[in-house]
Parts: C-alpha cells; sequence; structure tokens
C-alpha cells in the first residue's frame, strides 16, 4: 500500500507547490522509490479544459485524454511518471459524480450532504491506484483558508484518521516576507497558516518556507517550536535561477530526508542524484546561445505556453546550447511587416491557440520562415496556419482559411482548407462529434498514433515510421488539398494510420519545416528532450553558424 503525502499551501498562492511536490517526487525516485502525483483543485469548472489560458496557464493534456492542471506537467517533466485522468480532480468533478449517483438513486433517498457524501468521494478518488506506488503525492490547489477547499481538508483529516499510523503526513508551503525598513523576515504569517490548518484537524510534519534571503537558524528554531515541528523539518526554499535545480536545491537543505523521517524510515536509502546532476551540468555549461521567436496569442501569460518554454529548454540542453525565447504577439504582424520583427532570429515556432485573433500574423510568420529557410516548428493551429500559408501563396487559393473562423463569426468567408472534423477513430470505435456540442472534453483528447512517410525529416527525427503523440483539437486539415500541396512542395509527412488524418507537414527543399497537428512539448523532459524540440534547436544552430 502506498505511503501518502499531502502538499498544502498557506499565506499566499503561486508559492510553488507544484514544483516543491514534482521536485520531492523525483527525490524519492532518486532514493529508489516508485511515485504518483496528483492534484486536487478546488475550483468549481469539472476541468480546465474551457477555460481561457489567461485565466489558469496552459492545459497539459494526459495519454489517456484528460485536460489537466499544468502542475501535472511538472509532475511529468521531473519524474518521467506519464499523469492519468485520475491524477486530476476538481470540486466540480467532484460535485458531478455526486450529483450524477444521486440522480441514479444510489444513495437510497438519504439527504445528500459535505460530509460524508462529498467527502467519501475524495477520498474514493484518492485511493485509486494506491497499491502501484510506494508514495502517493496528492497536491491540494489554493491556500489554507479557501472557502473553496474545505471538503478537501476534511476529506483528508478523514483519510488520515483512518488509515493505519505512519501511512500519511502533511508537507505545508509557507511564505516569509522579509521587511526591508526593520531588516526581519517575519515567521507570523506562517504561524498564523499553520494555526488555520491545526483549527481543521491538520498537522504539518514538514514546512517548507519560501524566503528571498536566507533564513537564520533561529528563525527556524522559532518556526518550529510555534508550529509545532521539527527544526530539522522546517526547510527553506530559496528563489532559484531554474526550475531544474529544484530536486538538488531541495535535497540539499533537507527536504527529501525530513520527509523519509516523518514516516519513520530508517537507515533511509541513499539517492543516486546523477540525473539531475548532468541536467545542471547541461544548464551552466552551455557553449552557445539560440534565439527562438514564439508568435502567438497568448503571450502576455508566459504560463500559456508552459510545456513549449520548457521544451525549448530541453531542446537546449540537448544541444548544449541556451535557448533565448522572446515571445511575440502575432497580432503585431497585422500592423507590421514580419521582417522587422523576425530578421535576427534563428528559428521561428507558432504554438497552438483557439478562435481567429492572431492568425494572420501567424500565417504571416510561417511565410516569412518559409521563404528565408529559416527553421520553423508550427504546433496545433501553427501547423493549420502553414497550411493555410502554403495554399494561399504556392497553391493560388488565396481565400484559403479555416472553418473555425467561419464558424466564429457566422459567415462563410473562407475556401475551408482546415474544417471541423465530425468523425475519427479512437481505439477501436469511431468519435463523431457535432458543431454545437459541449465544448468540454469533445476535442481530439489524448495519445494517438501516426505513420511517418520513409526519407522525411521525421522519419528521421524519430528514427521509426510509427509514433504516439497527444492531441488537443477540434479541426483538421481536409485531406483533398493534399494533391495540391505536395506538388508545391508541401509534404504530408505523418499521417493517422487510416490515412484520412494529417498529421505532420514538412517543406520539401528547406533546411527545416515542419508543422505537427499534435503537442510534442507535453511528452519533453529535462533528462529526455523531445526528439522534434531537439532537432529544432540543432537546427537553428546550423542556420546561425551559416549568418
Amino acid at each position: 500500500m502506498a505511503r501518502y503525502i499531502f502538499i498544502t499551501g498557506g499565506v499566499v498562492s503561486s508559492l510553488g507547490k507544484g514544483l516543491a511536490s514534482a521536485a520531492l517526487g523525483a527525490l524519492l525516485q532518486a532514493r529508489g522509490y516508485t511515485v504518483r502525483l496528483r492534484k486536487l483543485d478546488p475550483y468549481l469548472n469539472v476541468d480546465p479544459g474551457t477555460m481561457s489560458p489567461f485565466e489558469h496557464g496552459e492545459v497539459f493534456v494526459t495519454d489517456d485524454g484528460a485536460e489537466t492542471d499544468l502542475d501535472l506537467g511538472h509532475y511529468e517533466r521531473f519524474t518521467g511518471v506519464s499523469a492519468r485522468q485520475t491524477d486530476s480532480i476538481s470540486s466540480g468533478r467532484i460535485y458531478s459524480n455526486v450529483l450524477e449517483k444521486e440522480r441514479r438513486g444510489d444513495y437510497l433517498g438519504k439527504t445528500i450532504q459535505v460530509i460524508p457524501h462529498v467527502t467519501n468521494e475524495i477520498k474514493d478518488f484518492l485511493r485509486i491506484g494506491e497499491g502501484e506506488v510506494d508514495f502517493m503525492l496528492c497536491e491540494i490547489g489554493g491556500t489554507v483558508g479557501d472557502i473553496e477547499g474545505l471538503p478537501f481538508f476534511e476529506a483528508i483529516r478523514q483519510f488520515t484518521h483512518e488509515r493505519p499510523r505512519g501511512e500519511c503526513i502533511l508537507m505545508h508551503l509557507t511564505l516569509l516576507p522579509y521587511l526591508a525598513a526593520s531588516g526581519e523576515l517575519k515567521t507570523k504569517p506562517t504561524q498564523h497558516s499553520v494555526k488555520e490548518l491545526q483549527s481543521i484537524g491538520l498537522a504539518p510534519d514538514v514546512l517548507v518556507c519560501r524566503s528571498e534571503h536566507p533564513i537564520p537558524d533561529r528563525e527556524r528554531e522559532k518556526i518550529a517550536l510555534f508550529c509545532n515541528v521539527r527544526p530539522d523539518a522546517v526547510i527553506p526554499a530559496y528563489d532559484l535561477k531554474s526550475i531544474y535545480e529544484a530536486p538538488l536545491a531541495y535535497h540539499r537543505a533537507g527536504l527529501d530526508q525530513a520527509v523519509l523521517d516523518a514516516f519513520g524510515i530508517s537507515p533511509a536509502p541513499r539517492p543516486n542524484l546523477d540525473r539531475w546532476e548532468d541536467v545542471i551540468d547541461r544548464l551552466e555549461n552551455a557553449e552557445g546561445t539560440v534565439r527562438v521567436a514564439v508568435v502567438g496569442k497568448y503571450t502576455q501569460l508566459e504560463d500559456a505556453y508552459k510545456s513549449i518554454a520548457e521544451a525549448l529548454t530541453h531542446g537546449g540542453m540537448a544541444n548544449r546550447t541556451r535557448v533565448k525565447a522572446e515571445w511575440i504577439d502575432a497580432e503585431t504582424f497585422e500592423k507590421e511587416d514580419a521582417a522587422n520583427r523576425l530578421e535576427d532570429f534563428d528559428a521561428i515556432l507558432v504554438p497552438g491557440g483557439f478562435g481567429e485573433r492572431g492568425t494572420e500574423g501567424k500565417i504571416k510568420a510561417a511565410q516569412f520562415a518559409r521563404e528565408r529557410g529559416v527553421p520553423y516548428l508550427g504546433i496545433c493551429l501553427g501547423m493549420q496556419m502553414a497550411v493555410i500559408e502554403s495554399a494561399r501563396h504556392l497553391v493560388g487559393l488565396t481565400n484559403a482559411g479555416s472553418e473555425e473562423f467561419d464558424h466564429e463569426k457566422g459567415a462563410k468567408r473562407f475556401e475551408p482548407v482546415v474544417y471541423h472534423l465530425k468523425e475519427w477513430v479512437q481505439g477501436n470505435h469511431k468519435v463523431r462529434r457535432k458543431q454545437d456540442d459541449d465544448k468540454g472534453g469533445t476535442m481530439r483528447l489524448g495519445a494517438y498514433t501516426a505513420h511517418l512517410k520513409e526519407g522525411s525529416t521525421v522519419n528521421r527525427v524519430y528514427g521509426g515510421t510509427v509514433i504516439e503523440e497527444r492531441h488537443r483539437h477540434r479541426y483538421e486539415v481536409d485531406i483533398k488539398y493534399r494533391d495540391q500541396l505536395e506538388a508545391k512542395g508541401l509534404i504530408f509527412s505523418g499521417m493517422s494510420p487510416d490515412g484520412k488524418l494529417p498529421e505532420i507537414v514538412e517543406v520539401a527543399d528547406h533546411p527545416w519545416f515542419i508543422g505537427v497537428q499534435f503537442h510534442p512539448e507535453l511528452k519533453s523532459k529535462p533528462f529526455a528532450p523531445h526528439p522534434l524540440f531537439a532537432d529544432f534547436i540543432r537546427a537553428a544552430i546550423d542556420g546561425a553558424r551559416l549568418v
């Protein structure tokens, strides 16, 4: 049976619970244990799939088709453990499940209440797969004291009392603010946060204290005394130059040892941190720099493209090169010549997105890359914009566009080179969708197989002809334009197994121009960079050397 580590936060949000959870999972792996990480989000959305990226950052998609919080991306990148649908839950999903059971009569006419029915549903979720791993790390979103988080805290309180002693611990993240006027770190917010936890029946075993300044021993001892934890279980967490320093930094601070001590595991296995030392070596000893323009529509919030930012860093690691990604609003190119902004970049990446806003700018970025021989990676909508660009400027379909944009405006304005996907094969059955279906969870989601054309660039990059990648989209490139486009040099180098859905396009006689319908960034890791990103950065380096 798994041991459980519950990770909570206090004082303020955005302290880095997800990163701390991921780093702790990596450290437990380094000691030879198996782990699984989960996220419990108190918001009432069923999942983040219908949220704007400005609201919640990117949506991370699992192999089995769940739309989840971006923290699951941290979990995968740090541990290499593929997340599942059962690793992400929200209050909205919990209440939806409870109400579905009530409508079916599963509760046999009882009055439905938060306790025990909602809390029981949360506990049932926590138990899923508990026999598969040594440690289950469960992060609770938000901060202690949030009204919407109370059912989760109550469920955890019940859960820890129902388990045998020593099978559950609580790790709490807080902030130690620094008052410059008095030159002091203040511990009172941490004390009040722990007091709030204790008032609902929970007591932390390990405290992780974020601080911009070194925490003196006397302050750690004071926190330990007032918060009822051991001094060596008060772990400092300082700002880092890179998130990938977190496992080594937390290990030096004693986090993994404090957790194992809280479980009474002694002697603890010695950690093997070679993987993370190599990651830091590649980061700190880069041999050059390349500049990559990311032309998107949510560029004001980098978390909207979190996995892309990290995958670019991984691609740099694979080549021992520092990647300087610069975020450019695609709408900029609807007002000015793309060449004015893109001339000095070594590569261009156009990411996914929804809606028409900014798409003409993305098309101009794709045109610039194609005509100037600049390495180009188009992801999801970025691939579709590259196809539309080629249809307009190579084939002569000057009115080429996407059904998505016509549906948005409610009028037919474009020749639909990209159309709304109404039917596709998933496993052994067909999935059918209509334009007026609910938006949540109705896209082509999760891992799908693609067959690659022998001798193509992607065949070389992947080193094979069959791949599996994660998707999140409801529009597809129309196969009926394939012959016209290929005659002009846009090759359909990856297709679905049935040959009906284009998965990858590439430009012949170009240093490196690839568009993919899927999201390769979701599977990239610092110790295992995705091959597309690794080769994309290699091409950027080669191009920079030629200039």
